[in-house]
């Protein structure tokens, strides 16, 4: 059976590491972008998690081609930029938001695509086989540390010190988490199930970007900080805060420029903006998403000591909910 094009990804709910070890594999966190990849009649397909064509921003991706020449295959991975060895999400940016990048941006930002899954193989569908088999399959397809391609293992959950040792490590550097996935969990495309669980060392979210502040002292005739809002169970636009941490000045000049053509003369907000935050705004339309980390949230929905982490132009606005 032919696999459709393109597949929206399965996703991860939030939540602890598993008391049934043994049930489980675990795998790093990768802080990249989602992407699926078809190679098949030796070229190779690419699309991010709303099913946009990406194979022209990593053409890293590519080789796939020559390293599968026999194969029609469907994988699912991240595309991920390292900086000293750590995946770097803020390095990432400087490729997520370019078409076409020239030989020199692959030069000083190369990305790696670490392949965690395989959901066909040469006409055969695999998304009812449990992770395990799907796992055996890819292993043996021998893509491991090929040029900019990465398969890396999965831990077995039912040893508790290798788990901690994991678990440390990616404290240790400064990594988002973990992954728990059933070793028994089928393939379901475009769902968020409980077979698969985000194990995070510090909270991240998506936001809308709503408006600016403008900047003062260095950052003065520039953005100051973000304001930001989510949408609440009955699709209105609601005000969660402000960030303006985070950022690299490179940033802050790219965010200007991308959110001057947004402006418009009145809050998109559904609901009053507290006056310290209104005074001097400007506002945008709610078009762009971002992604912070933040370290809780207070009883009226503000996010806590938010820091800047990109902007996810593979994110639609109206997925950014009270309930993401």
């Amino acid at each position: 059976m032919t696999m459709p094009w393109p597949v929206e990804p399965m996703m991860a709910v939030t939540g602890d590491l598993p008391g049934d070890g043994e049930r489980w594999g675990l795998e790093l966190k990768w802080d990249g972008v989602r992407v699926l990849s078809r190679v098949c009649g030796g070229g190779v397909r690419a699309a991010g998690r709303r099913g946009g064509d990406v194979a022209g921003r990593y053409p890293e991706l590519s080789g796939l081609a020559d390293l599968l020449p026999h194969h029609d295959v469907l994988l699912d991975g991240e595309v991920v930029a390292f900086d000293q060895g750590r995946p770097s999400f803020e390095r990432l940016q400087r490729r997520m938001h370019v078409g076409r990048p020239g030989a020199r941006l692959i030069r000083e930002v190369p990305v790696r695509y670490v392949v965690f899954d395989l959901l066909s193989l040469d006409g055969r569908t695999l998304l009812d086989e449990p992770y395990a088999s799907r796992r055996a399959l890819l292993t043996g397809l021998d893509l491991a540390g090929t040029g900019p391609i990465e398969v890396p293992p999965y831990l077995h959950g039912g040893d508790s010190a290798q788990v901690k040792e994991l678990l440390d490590f990616t404290q240790e550097q400064r990594m988002e988490g973990l992954l728990a996935k059933r070793l028994d969990s089928p393939y379901r495309p475009g769902r968020r199930v409980d077979y698969w669980r985000k194990v995070k060392n510090f909270q991240t979210r998506e936001i809308v970007v709503c408006g600016w502040k403008p900047g003062r002292g260095r950052r003065e005739g520039g953005v100051g900080s973000l304001l930001l809002g989510e949408y609440d169970p009955k699709g209105r636009l609601c005000f969660v805060g402000h960030v303006g941490t985070g950022f690299t000045d490179r940033a802050l000049d790219e965010l200007y420029g991308t959110l001057w053509p947004l402006r418009r003369p009145t809050s998109p907000y559904d609901e009053p903006v507290p006056r310290e935050f209104a005074r001097d705004a400007q506002w945008v339309e709610p078009r762009l998403v971002g992604e912070i980390a933040y370290a809780a949230r207070t009883r009226d929905g503000r996010l806590r000591f938010p820091s800047w982490r990109g902007l996810r132009d593979d994110k639609d606005p109206l997925e950014v909910t009270s309930d993401q």
